[in-house]
Parts: structure tokens; sequence; C-alpha cells
């Protein structure tokens, strides 16, 4: 698979692929920022580790940002920095034991902190943006403009991620859709500074396995609510019970959280092909790709409850091997 091909796999978009193709030509630089604020789901633990590894074999340098400072400024963990630090931790552990490539860094924002210059950089950057343009990049971290006016430490928060990439360097940076803001945020920074615009690759975010209720609102899983997400840790019985009361509408494959893992997590990293146990009054056992799967989904030939069955099975041969190897923690 060529560089650029890798680089795009599965991804929602790349800002911008002419300017990918460009660096890709000479020795890059890149990084995935993530504040550690409990434990790791299946996007956290793999769907980023097989993404950051794809980069890697593009030929990118590829450096994980334990955001620790910036996971206290936004409450993570009730701001208990120890805490915020053993959950980073076991994110490191997570993803090694995922087959995160061994060239990747891992660093932490309280060491990048230490530095005067990191310091000098970011009031490079303040001085550089605009408290309204600030504001709009406010969704990165989950947080309106009225909790920003209640805690002026929310509006730094942009502040240093665009700063995190100017005093790294870097020339690409990844993160779900919901990081947009913040990366578009350093590009108008660095046109203005004169400094290198960050290339932005993002990724699709899977949807919470309860749903959001209405087809036209969409919610992403999440650490702080054990019902929505796949954990690293969930037994094979919780998984089972996870994805049996998972929100998968018959026939609806938009904002569906078994698609959703499946199109990102399963098809395009582990297996190419996936066996749904049908009734024989419904057709009896098929395999399919992913793209089958899809026809047949939306046509109402595969029944939710079998799709479910399929996709627990899948998940559970992804996570056991991962959750044994930190077992313990």
């Amino acid at each position: 698979m060529e560089n650029i091909e890798l680089l795009k796999r599965d991804t929602s978009e790349i800002i911008t692929e002419d300017e990918a193709l460009d660096a890709l030509k000479n020795s890059c630089k890149g990084y995935w920022g993530v504040e550690p604020s409990g434990l790791p789901h299946i996007a956290t633990g793999i769907l980023f580790t097989n993404k950051i590894n794809d980069m890697v074999r593009a030929g990118i340098k590829m450096k994980v940002l334990l955001a620790d400072w910036h996971a206290r400024v936004n409450d993570k963990l009730g701001g208990d920095i120890e805490k915020i630090r053993e959950s980073g931790e076991l994110l490191k552990r997570t993803m090694i034991a995922a087959g995160l490539d061994s060239s990747v860094e891992f660093i932490w924002a309280g060491d990048l902190v230490s530095s005067r210059d990191y310091w000098e950089e970011l009031l490079k950057v303040s001085k550089n943006s605009s408290l309204l343009r600030i504001r709009r990049a406010l969704p990165i971290m989950g947080r309106t403009e009225e909790d920003a006016d209640r805690d002026f430490s929310k509006y730094i928060y942009p502040l240093m991620q665009v700063t995190d990439i100017i005093y790294m360097d870097l020339d690409f940076a990844l993160g779900g859709m919901d990081q947009r803001h913040a990366h578009m945020l350093q590009r108008d920074v660095a046109e203005k500074m004169g400094v290198k615009k960050v290339i932005s690759v993002h990724m699709p975010l899977i949807s919470s396995l309860k749903g959001s209720g209405r087809m036209d609102d969409f919610k992403k899983m999440s650490k702080s609510d054990p019902d929505s997400a796949i954990f690293i840790t969930d037994s094979d019985e919780d998984i089972k019970r996870k994805i049996k009361h998972a929100y998968c509408p018959a026939g609806v494959t938009e904002n569906n959280p078994v698609i959703d893992i499946l199109k990102y997590v399963v098809f395009p990293y582990y297996q190419e092909r996936l066996t749904i146990n049908r009734p024989e009054s419904k057709g009896g056992p098929v395999e399919v790709d992913f793209h089958e799967l899809i026809n047949l989904y939306e046509n109402q030939k595969i029944h939710p409850v079998d799709l479910k069955n399929a996709a627990a099975e899948s998940i559970i041969n992804i996570i056991g091997p991962v959750r044994e190897k930190i077992e313990g923690d």
C-alpha cells in the first residue's frame, strides 16, 4: 500500500492531501495528543494504535503526547494529576500491548511545559490569536463558552494545543473529527507567525453504544459513561452484554455503533470477511466483506441480533489478547 493510501485509510479527511503528498517525500514528524482521562476504550486503545502504525509505515516519525496538563485544565478525573498520570501509563501499556510500533515515542505534556521556551512560544501563539477565535475552538475539549467564562483556564487549553504542535515542530497532527477546530486554529496562527502549518489527519468518531435517540444527533463513545463504550478491560461477558443492548436499528447504518466498530476497527485491520450466522429460515450463515454487509443490512437481510453476535465475537478476539497482557493493572 502506497504511503498516501496508508495515511488516508479510513480517515474522514486530510487537510490538505496535497500538503501531505509533499511532506511524505521528505523526513517528517507527527503526533497524536490524548487526554488521559480514564480506562482506554476501543477507539483510544485500538483504533488510534492502528492508525498511528499506518502513519509510521507511511514514513512519519510519530509521537504520542500524554496530555496530562490538558486533562487537568479540562477537569478530567477531578483534576487529580496523579490519577491522570496513572491513566496515561495504562493507556501507554494498552497501546503497546495492542501492537503499537516500537519506534513511537511517548511524551508527557508536563515535560513540555517545564521548558521556558514552551511558554515563550505560547505567548507568541496568544499574540496571534483573538478571544473570538479561541472561543470557536472550545468544542475540542467538550466545553462551551459559558464553561470558559466561569473558568478562564479553559481558554488556555486551545492555546496549549496549538503551542504543542509548533513547539515540537510537527508536520502532521492526528486526531478525531472533534479536534478539527484546534488544528484549524493552528493553521491560522501558523500563517500569521510564518511557521509550518500542520497537516491534519482526522479520524471518524465511533458512535456511543447507547445511540443518541435521534437520527440527526451524533454522540460518541465516552469514558465517562461505561455503557456507551467498549473498554479494553471489559470481560467477554461485558462485551457481549454491551453489544447486545447497543443501539442498532434494523436497516440503519448511519451512526450505528455496531456498524462503526466493524467499519473502522474490525474490517480494515483484523479481518477482511465476517461470518454472520443467520437462522436457516433467514438464509443461513453468510460470509461478507464490509460492502456486502452494508448492502445486506440496509436491505434488512441481516437481523440486528445476528449482526451483534458476529460483532461481539470479533471484538472479543481483538480485545482479549490485549486485556490479558495488561491484566492486573
